[in-house]
């Protein structure tokens, strides 16, 4: 079992005296960050904060933990080091990839998309249609927020050249089977771009064995600073036109970050897989094992949250019931204001939050009223035993 003491002494917001008493239930919009990426993060600021790949020792520093963050998280994920990009953000990220697959693709040809996305990993594809390129949506089932992969079929022929879903919805929870889609997808010759904004904060996937062209996630959610990292496979990325300055072309990790790097943040980000390493050299395992760990915590922590809130009058839980199938990130539709309920949490120490959080297709979709939204509650690996507690509490009392 994951050894939450151990875990949470990893994390200077713990001990910070402003935040006692406090429990973070709004992960899903970003996680508290881990001591290595703050130490790191500090030291490039103080020691490192020139132009790196220079040849005098502080820039020559400068690269090589810029380097080395691309290197550790790559190998992390299971795929080539310069299959991985960072960028200013995911939704960033995804709005250069959509103008790449413009240029690639021709006019008639579609791309695949569903309407339980985060906007981020929607909107972008969904533009193209203006431009001649057929968009068809993979929809949710109403009630249940659910994709089903047989409806995703009726949907694949030979123009379809790329499908967009989500490995889980920053609502409805939902952890979707990425390999199965992934393989229905390439049977008909298509791409597969998951957006894993909302699952990686739940243990680092292994990206190479599951075999999607695309991954996205954002590294403020897991633990880091505030960048989006983006994996494109070789075969795809050295097929789609370049979005960098001209001279980038040939060099896969710059030809789809049209923005300038954020230096410091990109050699923070090598604090992620510190902190995995020591995770892992804790409890004695693997690094790849550590997702494993942080997912049955959650899992286990999961459950009673969502015995607590299922039958209430009135609340209607977004997705499963049963934690081994979602993601702790936990939305539900009330009666009444989403961020009234909200914010009636606080005096009782719970921070969570009210809102449509970005995801008004998947709302809309399941009916719910987008005056009400809804209010998430998500936590992660760091989430403690008596937190649950406080919250199931503090809900009997609000709701």
């Amino acid at each position: 079992m994951l050894d939450v003491d151990f875990v949470r002494a990893q994390f200077p917001a713990f001990a910070e005296p402003s935040l006692q008493g406090q429990a973070f239930f709004e992960n899903a919009g970003g996680s508290y960050t881990c001591a290595p990426v703050i130490d790191r993060l500090t030291r490039f600021y103080r020691e490192r904060k020139v132009q790196p790949y220079g040849p005098f020792a502080a820039s020559e520093a400068a690269g090589a933990e810029m380097d080395e963050a691309r290197r550790r998280l790559s190998a992390l994920l299971g795929v080539d080091t310069d299959e991985l990009s960072f960028g200013p953000s995911t939704t960033q990220n995804t709005y250069v990839l959509a103008r790449a697959f413009r240029q690639f693709m021709q006019p008639g040809e579609a791309i695949v998309v569903t309407n339980q996305d985060h906007e981020a990993n929607s909107g972008p594809w969904r533009r193209l249609e203006a431009e001649g390129i057929e968009i068809r949506e993979w929809k949710i089932d109403p009630g249940t927020g659910t994709l089903n992969p047989e409806d995703l079929e009726d949907l694949l022929d030979e123009k379809v050249r790329l499908v967009c879903f989500p490995h889980c919805s920053n609502v409805v929870g939902e952890i979707n089977p990425v390999v199965e889609i992934t393989a229905l997808a390439h049977a008909a010759g298509a791409f597969v771009c998951v957006d894993g904004v909302s699952y990686a904060p739940h243990g680092f996937p292994d990206v190479g064995g599951m075999g999607p062209d695309i991954y996205l996630f954002s590294s403020y959610k897991t633990y880091g600073p505030h960048q989006g990292i983006m994996v494109v496979r070789r075969t795809l990325a050295e097929v789609l036109p370049n979005q960098g300055h001209v001279f980038n072309g040939a060099t896969l990790t710059k030809k789809f970050t049209p923005a300038g790097p954020d230096h410091a943040q990109i050699a923070a980000c090598a604090g992620m897989v510190d902190y995995i390493d020591a995770l892992a050299a804790h409890h004695g395992c693997a690094a790849g094992e550590v997702h494993d760990l942080m997912r049955g915590h959650e899992v286990r922590l999961l459950q009673p949250l969502l015995d607590a809130v299922a039958g209430r009058n009135g609340v209607r839980l977004l997705g499963p019931k049963l934690a081994e199938g979602r993601a702790p990130t936990v939305a539900l539709s009330l009666p009444r204001s989403a961020a009234d309920a909200a914010a009636d949490l606080v005096p009782h120490g719970i921070m969570a939050g009210g809102g449509d959080f970005y995801a008004q297709r998947p709302l809309q979709a399941m009916g719910i009223d987008p005056q009400r939204c809804v209010l998430r509650l998500s936590f992660v690996h760091y989430t403690s035993e008596d937190e649950i507690t406080q919250l199931i509490e503090a809900l009997d009392r609000v709701l």
